[in-house]
Protein backbone atom coordinates (compact mmCIF):
# COMPACT_ATOMS: atom_id res chain seq x y z
CA UNK A 1 0.00 0.00 0.00
CA UNK A 2 1.32 3.27 -1.14
CA UNK A 3 -0.33 5.59 1.78
CA UNK A 4 -1.29 3.94 4.39
CA UNK A 5 -1.29 7.20 6.42
CA UNK A 6 -3.91 8.35 4.09
CA UNK A 7 -5.93 5.40 4.55
CA UNK A 8 -5.70 5.38 8.01
CA UNK A 9 -7.20 9.31 8.22
CA UNK A 10 -9.92 8.16 5.71
CA UNK A 11 -10.72 5.48 8.17
CA UNK A 12 -10.82 7.26 11.44
CA UNK A 13 -12.77 10.47 9.65
CA UNK A 14 -15.30 8.23 8.20
CA UNK A 15 -15.90 6.39 12.02
CA UNK A 16 -16.10 9.68 13.48
CA UNK A 17 -19.01 10.60 11.32
CA UNK A 18 -20.87 7.23 11.63
CA UNK A 19 -20.33 7.79 15.39
CA UNK A 20 -21.95 11.06 15.55
CA UNK A 21 -24.72 10.53 13.47
CA UNK A 22 -25.71 7.49 15.51
CA UNK A 23 -26.00 9.48 18.22
CA UNK A 24 -29.78 10.03 19.29
CA UNK A 25 -29.21 12.57 21.59
CA UNK A 26 -26.47 14.97 20.18
CA UNK A 27 -28.60 17.82 19.56
CA UNK A 28 -29.89 17.78 23.24
CA UNK A 29 -26.24 17.59 24.02
CA UNK A 30 -24.93 19.95 22.42
CA UNK A 31 -27.71 22.36 23.56
CA UNK A 32 -27.15 21.24 27.16
CA UNK A 33 -24.21 23.65 27.39
CA UNK A 34 -26.85 26.85 27.00
CA UNK A 35 -28.22 26.38 30.13
CA UNK A 36 -26.58 28.30 32.64
CA UNK A 37 -27.89 31.14 31.13
CA UNK A 38 -30.43 30.34 29.09
CA UNK A 39 -32.35 27.62 31.31
CA UNK A 40 -33.07 24.27 31.37
CA UNK A 41 -34.09 23.33 27.42
CA UNK A 42 -34.05 27.18 26.74
CA UNK A 43 -36.79 28.51 29.21
CA UNK A 44 -34.54 31.67 30.00
CA UNK A 45 -35.94 32.98 33.77
CA UNK A 46 -38.66 35.71 33.43
CA UNK A 47 -37.00 39.24 34.67
CA UNK A 48 -33.00 37.86 33.65
CA UNK A 49 -32.58 39.83 30.74
CA UNK A 50 -31.46 36.66 29.13
CA UNK A 51 -33.30 35.54 25.61
CA UNK A 52 -35.16 32.55 26.03
CA UNK A 53 -35.02 29.60 22.97
CA UNK A 54 -37.49 27.59 23.59
CA UNK A 55 -39.68 27.57 21.01
CA UNK A 56 -37.76 30.21 18.69
CA UNK A 57 -37.58 29.08 14.95
CA UNK A 58 -34.62 27.38 13.93
CA UNK A 59 -34.47 30.18 10.93
CA UNK A 60 -34.17 33.18 13.39
CA UNK A 61 -31.98 31.18 15.87
CA UNK A 62 -28.98 30.39 13.51
CA UNK A 63 -29.10 33.35 12.32
CA UNK A 64 -28.60 34.99 15.34
CA UNK A 65 -26.08 32.75 16.23
CA UNK A 66 -24.37 33.27 12.79
CA UNK A 67 -24.43 37.12 13.97
CA UNK A 68 -22.33 35.99 17.06
CA UNK A 69 -20.22 33.94 15.11
CA UNK A 70 -18.93 36.48 12.46
CA UNK A 71 -19.09 39.21 14.47
CA UNK A 72 -22.30 41.03 13.23
CA UNK A 73 -24.02 40.73 16.79
CA UNK A 74 -22.06 42.25 20.09
CA UNK A 75 -21.90 40.15 22.86
CA UNK A 76 -20.24 39.89 25.99
CA UNK A 77 -20.16 35.97 25.62
CA UNK A 78 -21.83 34.31 22.69
CA UNK A 79 -19.56 35.66 20.22
CA UNK A 80 -16.58 33.32 21.79
CA UNK A 81 -19.20 30.38 22.41
CA UNK A 82 -20.41 30.51 18.79
CA UNK A 83 -16.88 30.64 17.23
CA UNK A 84 -16.32 27.28 19.23
CA UNK A 85 -19.11 25.14 17.41
CA UNK A 86 -19.04 24.16 13.88
CA UNK A 87 -22.04 25.45 11.84
CA UNK A 88 -23.57 22.04 11.63
CA UNK A 89 -23.78 21.97 15.45
CA UNK A 90 -25.21 25.52 15.56
CA UNK A 91 -28.09 24.09 13.50
CA UNK A 92 -28.47 21.45 15.69
CA UNK A 93 -28.41 23.76 18.62
CA UNK A 94 -30.88 26.10 16.96
CA UNK A 95 -33.10 22.90 16.03
CA UNK A 96 -33.36 21.51 19.24
CA UNK A 97 -34.62 24.59 20.60
CA UNK A 98 -37.18 25.42 18.34
CA UNK A 99 -38.86 22.01 19.43
CA UNK A 100 -38.80 22.81 22.89
CA UNK A 101 -42.73 24.26 24.07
Amino acid sequence: MKHPAALLTLTVLTTSLFAQAADPERARNLAATCANCHGTNGRAVAGSGIDPLAGIDTRVSLQKLADFKNGQRPGTIMPQITRGYSDEQLELIAAYFATQK
